[in-house]
Parts: structure tokens; sequence; C-alpha cells
């Protein structure tokens, strides 16, 4: 299938649909964008002017094609080019709701539009040329975007942060092709050769460039997804108490019996701007009940998932051979190291400490009461330490947050590192040229220069209607 180019002239139809959750609330959006926005406006908006101004707020009165008044409203009409999807736009803000909203987009229909798609008003824009197809899908993750850290990174993606980085490295490239079309149609003319190794070394910069970016995606999914913690210990350390105070909620039953939690309880919350999923796993230990064993089999596969686990143990004495052996499941993992039941009196030793340590690959150690909101704190500033110097440590610059993204710029680099070792064993330059123009066009996909009308269509399908 054919590559689709941004023109900045695309024609579009009249589309409407209503830009608000549906459900009650306070104020409600119709959109409507495109050549007929004005006449539309002046259909519903029964107050309307003969000259009307952009950009200006009119209040007055929706009606329908029977000039029956739906409801109280502001209109406001912007003027293309300078609106979000490049085209004309109106907004009709009435109260929020679903039947009053519904009515004017009835009318809205009935006066010349058309129902929109799902994701038709920012695929204007990105067919009008006012946002690259990067720009387009961080829209979507600025919906989502579960804690401030992916929303910041969402919105440093809208304002063109990615999409001008991919296509300064494009740029770069399609120099080094011209430079190499010189060399291979001009060989015998009087004209300045570039030599291989220079083209090595340009090429490899550009490499450098896009495995920063790839190594980027790994922070930049668990911004997006959410950080993976799962709570271990033995049964009645604490665990669900932990639980509960991280959320500030209390989810998990806290008693006094062994294997209340008899399976792995799974919460979303917010630790220093980062969404984590919490998982509170069933206590591993040996049991005959057969629903704990099922938990347990879980708790296990959690911990295996997780990209961060916490062990809690009991500080008021010493440790179990259970605690042993839990240690030794968690070995390979990432650990947080928390000893509970600090008010109680430390009994536990430094010796203790240092062998379990010594079987774990602890990154910390706290010593705390999870009871206590001073306690919880010392656990969560532990974790976001872990974080932001671990875990989710950036060495700066934009962040790959979409696996389209990632796909694409591991293609790329894949072709710039054929590329240089054909150039480095002296192959002929075109077959380089070749490996250099196919990262030129994939990295054309990731801001839509070069994304087939398949590509358009999968990234779109995942708007909701009135984006």
């Amino acid at each position: 299938m054919g590559s689709f180019r941004q023109t900045g002239e695309f024609m579009a139809d009249t589309i409407a649909a209503i830009a608000t959750p549906l459900g009650e609330g306070g104020v409600g959006i119709v959109r409507v964008s495109g050549p007929n926005s004005l006449s539309i406006m002046k259909s519903i908006y029964r107050e309307c002017p003969d000259e009307v101004i952009p950009r200006h707020v009119y209040y007055g009165h929706a009606v329908d094609n029977q000039g029956i008044v739906i409801d109280d409203m502001v209109a406001i009409y912007m003027k293309a080019p300078h609106t979000f999807t490049g085209d004309d736009v109106v907004e009709f803000q009435a109260h929020g709701s679903n039947v009053s909203l519904r009515l004017i987009l009835r009318s809205a229909i009935s006066a010349g539009a058309r129902i929109a798609d799902p994701g038709e008003f920012t695929k204007n824009a990105f067919l009008n040329g006012r946002l690259d197809l990067s720009q387009a899908e961080a829209v979507i993750d600025l919906i989502k975007a579960k804690s401030e850290k992916p929303l910041s990174i969402a919105s440093d993606q809208l304002n063109g942060s990615l999409g001008q980085e991919i296509a300064s490295i494009r740029n770069n490239i399609k120099d080094v092709l011209a430079q190499m079309a010189v060399n291979i149609d001009f060989p015998d003319e009087d004209i300045e050769q570039v030599s291989y190794d220079e083209f090595v070394a340009e090429l490899s910069k550009q490499q450098v460039r896009l495995d920063k970016l790839i190594k980027s995606s790994e922070f930049g999914k668990l911004a997006r997804e959410g950080i993976k913690l799962a709570l271990v210990g033995r049964t009645n350390v604490g665990k669900s108490s932990l639980m509960n105070g991280l959320l500030g909620d209390d989810r998990a039953i806290v008693t006094n019996i062994p294997g209340t939690t008899r399976d792995t309880i799974e919460e979303s919350a917010t630790i220093g701007g980062y969404p984590i999923v919490i998982v509170d796993t069933a206590g591993i230990r040996d049991t005959d009940d057969v629903i704990e064993q099922i938990g347990i089999e879980r708790s296990k596969n959690e911990i295996t998932i997780a990209d961060l686990v916490i062990m809690v143990i009991d500080g008021s004495g010493s440790l179990e051979d259970e605690d042993f052996e839990i240690a030794q499941h968690i070995e390979r993992k990432q650990v947080l190291l928390v000893v509970n039941k600090e008010d109680l009196g430390v009994a536990i030793s430094e010796s203790e400490i240092e062998k379990i340590q010594s079987i774990l690959n602890c990154i910390g150690v706290v010593y705390t009461t999870v009871k206590t909101i001073e306690g919880i704190g010392k656990v969560r500033e532990a974790i976001e330490h872990i974080f932001t110097e671990g875990i989710v440590k950036s060495d700066g610059g934009n962040i790959v947050t979409n696996e389209r993204h990632k796909v694409a710029l591991v293609r790329a680099s894949e072709s710039l590192a054929h590329g240089i070792e054909l150039l480095d064993m002296n192959e002929p330059l075109e077959i380089a040229e070749i490996e250099a123009h196919d990262a030129f066009q994939v990295l054309g996909e990731i801001i839509g220069e070069t994304a087939s009308e398949e590509i358009l269509d999968t990234v779109f399908s995942k708007f909701c209607l009135g984006k």
C-alpha cells in the first residue's frame, strides 16, 4: 500500500460530534468542523448575528430545525486555518445533559454535517498539517495519562518535541543520501566526493541518537502502563497493611489469622508522579488448603513479572526459615526490604539482615511501622528514590512511550547498522544507500511523512468520538 503525505490542503467534510463525556455535568460541548461550520452555527444559534466575529463568545439559545429551543448555550466560531483541525470550527457549549447535547448534534446533522468517525477531528488536523502523526498519537496518551509523569511526557510529545527530533535525524540521513547520490551518479566528474569514512561517521551519529530513543522506551513503557510492585513476605508481617497505607484505603483485609490473603489483590496508585500497580500476594508458605495453594502459585507468577518486589519482614522478632525460603524465590528480582513493626522494638539483628540481603538483589532497606502515616511515608520515599535513580531513571531528552514508534526506531537503527557494516567492508555504495534510504523511510512512518493508509487507520481507530 502506498504512503500518504500531508499536503496542508486537505478538503474535509463538515463533521460533528459530542466532544465531552456523556453523563450529567455542568457543561457539555458539541464540536463542528469543516467548511459548513459557520452556516451550521447560523442555523442552530437563534440569535446569531449576520457578521460573526471569530473567537468571540456568543450567548443565546440552540434551536432545532423547527425553531424549537433546545437549551441555553454559548457558541464560538474559530476560522481556518488557525484552529486545531485546520478547518473552520464551531463549538456549542450547553448544559451537560445527554438529551440536549444529542438534540444539538441532531440539529447540526440536519444542517449539513455528518457524524464524525472516532479520531476524525485529530486525523483532519494531521491531514491539514497542523500536527505530525506522533503529535496526533500524543493526544490519546494525554487523555489516558494515569499520573503526572506520563501526562508530562505526552504534553512534550504533543508540543512536537519527539517529532522534531525524528525530523532532524531524517534530515541528516537525507543529506547523506544526497551526497551518496552524487558519488554514485558522478564518479568521474570534477565534483568533491565524500569518503566512506565520512559516511560512516555521519550515519553512526544518527544511529546513536536512535539508540538513545530506543533505550528511553524502557522508561516510557513503565511511565505509560504503570510500574508493577509485588508485596511479598510470610503471613502476618504487614503486607496488607502496607498495601492499604500506600493506597490510602482499606483494600486488603488485615487480621491476625495466617493466610487471610488467599489470592493476589491488585490496585493502582501514584507515587512520585508515576503510575504504579500494587499487587498484594498471598503469603508464600506450605499449606494443605487447595484455594490458598492456587493463590500462592498466582503470587509466584506476579513476582516474576513485577518491576520491583517489596519484601516485608517482621523486625520485632528473629527471622524464620520461611523468610529465607521466600527470599530464594525472589533472589533474581530487584528488592526493597521493609523491616516492619519498628514500634514494637527492633529485635532482629544486623547479622540477620545481612544474611537475608546476601540472598537478595537488595537495593534498599527501610525500618518502619506501616500502620502509621509516618511509616508509610518512609516507604513511599524509598520507592520514589528507587524509581528516579534506577527503574525509571532517564538520561534526559525525548522519551518514547509508543510501541509503534519503538518498532520503527529499531528497524531504522538496524538498517543504519547494516549500512555502516557494508561501508566498513568497502561494499558498493549503492547497497549501503539502500539501507540508509530504508531508515529514512521507516522514520517517516513515525511522524506520518511516509505512513500508509493502513497505519493511519490503525492509529486513529484508537481514538474516541469527538477527538
